[in-house]
């Protein structure tokens, strides 16, 4: 492996993070949450971006602190260039821009959600090529083919609302705290996943659909909230489980279809949701049936984070795929 050291930067929505990659090796990994936005029940943008603004600072120096790494040293900056907020994006990719000009160091501008995907090369064990990768998380639900860091091919990606979404809209319906997704399963733990029977939604090949999920939910808590308004809270856990076994199922159907027509044994989940113990579970299940390996990332590493950036930047590095400083961060990928 080249040595390089690496700086990641990610902002692309509410979490300022800095992570500093040594010789194939994380050495920091500091990330600055937004709290401000619990009270709204979702992201809103100019918060995050004004919040960005207060945190990139302190959070690059704290990341270069714990690594005990002087920024004179670095080899290049790696930052997320979209998709995300494109207010949250032009702080880290202006002050990556900045650092780079400043110490005349190559520009690595990364895609958010590839990021995600080379996070299963942080630490062991690594996947072997080819491997496929769920990405999924608030924003994404994707498939993709992977042959090697710079071959990876979308086989799948959802046509309207991605999964994290849909938990979130879950809770809310359910008045749980935001972000609601982790409070979802939480309270599945305990509940009949079969219990109530929700629309899996539906979309061709290996794409996601979640629309049609949340409107069947919806409109099955109003139905039963007409007949008894205490029927959310009396039945709760059963909603909860009942809501992530669809998703979840409807996540894992697409992902063993794709495994079996493309021969593919080695299987890796990463983004925000990987976290959900219920896929973690499916997937295992999956795994044994189907004889695959599977690969999931330390938790750190499945939320929104900068080492997955210093990891793809990295990448980036040793083929010398320098970004212009002209480049400009995006909303939403090709893929979309």
């Amino acid at each position: 492996m080249e040595k390089a050291i690496i700086l990641g930067i990610e902002s692309s929505c509410d979490d300022t993070a800095a992570a500093v990659w040594h010789n194939g090796k994380i050495l920091a990994n500091v990330v600055a949450s937004q709290k401000i936005h619990e009270k709204y029940g979702g992201v809103i943008p100019e918060l995050a971006s004004r919040a960005h603004q207060s945190n990139i600072v302190p959070v690059v120096e704290e990341a270069l602190k714990i690594a005990k790494i002087a920024i004179k040293d670095i080899d290049g900056i790696a930052c997320s260039f979209g998709p995300g907020l494109m207010g949250s994006l032009l702080v880290g990719a202006n002050f990556s821009k900045g650092i780079a000009q400043a110490l005349n160091k190559p520009l690595l501008a990364v895609n958010h959600i590839e990021a995600h995907v080379l996070s299963h090369f942080i630490d062991e064990p690594k996947p072997q090529f080819p491997f496929l990768c769920l990405v999924v998380s608030g924003g994404h639900s994707h498939i993709f083919k992977v042959d090697s860091p710079y071959e990876i091919k979308v086989i799948g990606k959802t046509i309207d609302d991605a999964a994290g979404e849909a938990f979130d809209k879950v809770a809310k319906m359910l008045s749980l705290p935001y972000p609601g997704g982790p409070l979802v399963d939480k309270n599945s733990q305990n509940g009949n996943p079969l219990k109530f029977q929700f629309s899996p939604g539906t979309a061709p090949d290996f794409d996601y659909s979640f629309s049609g999920f949340k409107t069947s939910v919806l409109y099955f808590l109003q139905k039963q909230i007409q007949l008894d308004k205490y029927f959310i809270q009396n039945n709760l856990e059963d909603i909860c489980a009942s809501a992530q076994y669809t998703i979840i199922n409807s996540l894992m159907n697409k992902l063993e279809k794709a495994a079996k027509k493309y021969n593919i044994k080695h299987i890796g989940i990463s983004g925000g949701v990987a976290a959900n113990s219920g896929l973690r579970d499916l997937l295992t299940e999956k795994a044994n049936t189907n004889n695959w390996d599977i690969y999931i990332p330390s938790f750190e590493y499945c939320t929104d984070n900068a080492a997955m950036v210093a990891c793809a930047g990295y990448y980036k590095f040793i083929h010398k795929q320098f970004a212009d400083i002209s480049t400009t961060p995006f909303v939403r990928t090709v893929w979309e």
